[in-house]
C-alpha cells in the first residue's frame, strides 16, 4: 500500500494550474508532475507527422510508435518523447489545442495514465491536469479545482504571449479559451468537472503566493500536517476564496 501523500490539481486552461503547482510543489519538497505536458508531447508527434486531430484511428495506430518518459533536471520536469527532450517545444496554441482534441480519445488517454499514477504510488506528488481527481487518482489526498474567469485566464495568456515577443489578440484568445472549456467539459471520456470532495478555488482575484497557500492549508487539514506555509498563512488573515464542491453532475 502506498504511503505517499497525493494532490490532485485540476481546472480548465488558463486557471494557473501549472504554476501554482510548481510553487507549491517547491514548498512542500513534493514533486511536481505536469500531466499536460505528456498530453501535449503527444500532440507535438501528430502534428510532426501530419496527422488530423479528427482522425483518431490515425492517432489510435500512431501511439504504438510513441514513447513517453519524464526524468528531473534540478527539480523541474522534461518531457521525452521517444528519446527527445521536448519540454520547450509543446507550450504553443497550436500544440494546446491539438492536445486538448487528442486526450478525448480513450487511447490516448490509457497509454499515459499507469505512467502517471506509478510515480504518485512511489513519491509524493502534486499532480495537476483535467481529470487528476475525478480519474487519475480518485484516491488523492488532497483535490483542488482551480479555476477563474474566461477574461482572466485570456488576459493572463495574452501577457505571457506578449512577453515572448508574439503577436497576439484578446479577443480570439478568449474565444479559444471558451472552446477549449467546453470541448474539455463535454469530451465523453474523463470529462473536465470538479471532483465531489475537491476545494475549488477561484484564482480571479487571488496572486499566485496566496493560492499556494490556500492550498498548502487544505491539504494541512487533510493529513498533510503543519508546515511552514500553513502558518504564515493563518498568521497573514487572509481568507482565500474556497468552497467545497457541490455534487458534480453526471
Amino acid at each position: 500500500m502506498s504511503t505517499s501523500y497525493n494532490i490532485a490539481i485540476d481546472g480548465p486552461a488558463g486557471a494557473g494550474k501549472s504554476t501554482i503547482a510548481k510553487k507549491a510543489a517547491a514548498k512542500l519538497g513534493f514533486i511536481y508532475v505536469d500531466t499536460g505536458a505528456m498530453y501535449r508531447a503527444m500532440a507535438l508527434y501528430f502534428i510532426r507527422h501530419g496527422i488530423a486531430k479528427e482522425d483518431e484511428a490515425a492517432i489510435g495506430d500512431a501511439l504504438r510508435d510513441i514513447d513517453i518518459s519524464i526524468r528531473y533536471e534540478d527539480g523541474a520536469q522534461q518531457v521525452i518523447l521517444n528519446g527527445e527532450n521536448v519540454s520547450g517545444l509543446i507550450r504553443t496554441e497550436e500544440v494546446g489545442n491539438m492536445a486538448s482534441a487528442s486526450s478525448a480519445y480513450g487511447a490516448v488517454r490509457e497509454k499515459l495514465l499507469e505512467l502517471q499514477r506509478s510515480l504518485a504510488r512511489s513519491s509524493n506528488v502534486i499532480m495537476d491536469g483535467r481529470d487528476i481527481g475525478t480519474c487519475v487518482l480518485p484516491q488523492a489526498d488532497t483535490k483542488i479545482y482551480l479555476t477563474a474567469s474566461s477574461r482572466v485566464r485570456a488576459m493572463r495568456r495574452y501577457k505571457e504571449l506578449q512577453e515572448k515577443g508574439q503577436m497576439c489578440n484578446l479577443e480570439e484568445i478568449e474565444q479559444d479559451i471558451i472552446e477549449r472549456d467546453y470541448r474539455d467539459m463535454h469530451r465523453e471520456i474523463a470529462p473536465l468537472k470538479q471532483a465531489e470532495d475537491a476545494v475549488l478555488v477561484d484564482t480571479s482575484d487571488m496572486d499566485i503566493d496566496e493560492v499556494v497557500d490556500a492550498i498548502i492549508s487544505v491539504a494541512a487539514e487533510r493529513g498533510l500536517g503543519s508546515s511552514p506555509s500553513h502558518e504564515s498563512a493563518e498568521k497573514s488573515g487572509k481568507s482565500p476564496s474556497l468552497r467545497s464542491a457541490e455534487k458534480c453532475g453526471e
